[in-house]
């Protein structure tokens, strides 16, 4: 199923951070929608928010609002996107849903255009988005695994306060700044117990690196990091690959960062590694890739690429991209701009 040449679109959590850039990167790609909607929570309905060189009125999330919709783009907490995904399919449109609620169910896509762009095709209304932590490791992983036939990954993360919403951002700032006017105070560091006590974070980001995200399961390892298990085998259609991770909430505003080691089948011809980075879809090389070279940017930033000197079937490199855009509104839209006809 496609959509029309000029399809309706429908932005649901339209006043998020995703949403806003979601609607930002329609207009800048210039997606051929004949008429683009603004959805969020019945709080926000009214508000005016930017789209290109124009505004939008937020429309509530209710019932009957996807009538006549041909495509929803939905960021919304999994629990929203449980509840609404289907009857926007019931109405008519075609899914691309941003949160976790589908990406586990074996009828819906679970897509990353660089890497397994075919599967768009097996959708039955809904498809669904990757994690961002995900998308920024598999799109430099799958070409390489195209060649050589991933084996396994060990992945340490390092995510920003963003991939937590906009009051992440707003904690990370408050916190700092309270820790910059007490060392000030104190001549020194910011000293035992005098850290801010955290609303979205489980303890103060300002100034710190926590080694959780998401829920700590039974075995000791986080959601967030079985996400990059299952997404991985899922995506690159590997049931049994070994994924290893360990996710990291670091200080920064926007951007992800990963140290990837990736075993591979077959032994590694370290110039020819080079080569299909260089020229893989979605990839762009760097020499330091850093979260401010990254920010605003659609590519996946590669760079620290070496070889594994005691394994010739293994490589390691640094990856990072901008968890706002690649990892999450980007990612929808060129889903998106996948259906069309043609």
């Amino acid at each position: 199923m496609k959509l029309p040449q000029a399809p309706i679109v429908a932005v649901v959590g339209a006043t998020g951070a995703v949403g806003r850039v979601m609607l930002d990167i329609l207009a800048e790609r210039h997606y051929p929608a004949s008429q683009v909607i603004a959805i969020a929570s019945a709080r926000s309905a009214g508000k005016k928010i930017r789209y290109g060189n124009g505004t939008l009125t937020v429309r509530a999330l209710e019932p009957g609002i996807f009538d006549g919709i041909d495509l929803v783009l939905l960021d919304t907490p999994d629990e929203v996107a449980a509840e609404w995904a289907r009857p926007a399919v019931e109405a008519g449109a075609i899914v691309v849903d941003n949160s976790a609620a589908w990406r586990n169910d074996p009828q819906v896509p679970l897509v990353i255009p660089e890497a397994n762009p075919e599967a768009v095709d097996r959708h039955r209304g809904i498809i669904a988005n990757p994690n961002c932590a995900t998308i920024g490791v598999i799109v430099p992983v799958a070409p390489l695994h195209k060649v050589y036939g991933l084996e396994r990954l060990i992945v340490s993360t390092y995510q920003s306060t963003s991939g937590a919403g906009r009051g992440g951002v707003e904690e990370l700032a408050e916190h700092s700044q309270k820790l910059v006017t007490e060392m000030d105070a104190l001549s020194g560091g910011p000293g035992a117990g005098l850290a801010p006590q955290p609303n979205v974070f489980a303890a103060s980001i300002g100034f710190n690196i926590l080694p959780q995200i998401g829920s700590i399961k039974d075995d000791g390892s986080t959601s967030e990091e079985l996400k990059m298990l299952t997404e991985t085998r899922k995506i690159l259609s590997l049931p049994d690959v070994q994924v290893v991770t360990t996710c990291v909430r670091v200080p920064t505003a926007v951007g992800h960062g990963a140290a990837v080691h990736a075993r591979f089948a077959e032994p590694i011809d370290f110039e020819e590694v080079l080569g299909i980075l260089q020229n893989a879809p979605g990839v762009r090389m760097s020499a330091l890739p850093n979260v401010h070279e990254t920010a605003g940017n659609d590519s996946c930033y590669v760079g620290r690429v070496r070889r594994d000197p005691f394994d010739p079937n293994a490589i390691s490199f640094f990856t990072v991209s901008d968890n706002l855009r690649k990892g999450a509104a980007l990612n929808a839209v060129q889903i998106a701009e996948i259906l069309l006809p043609g």
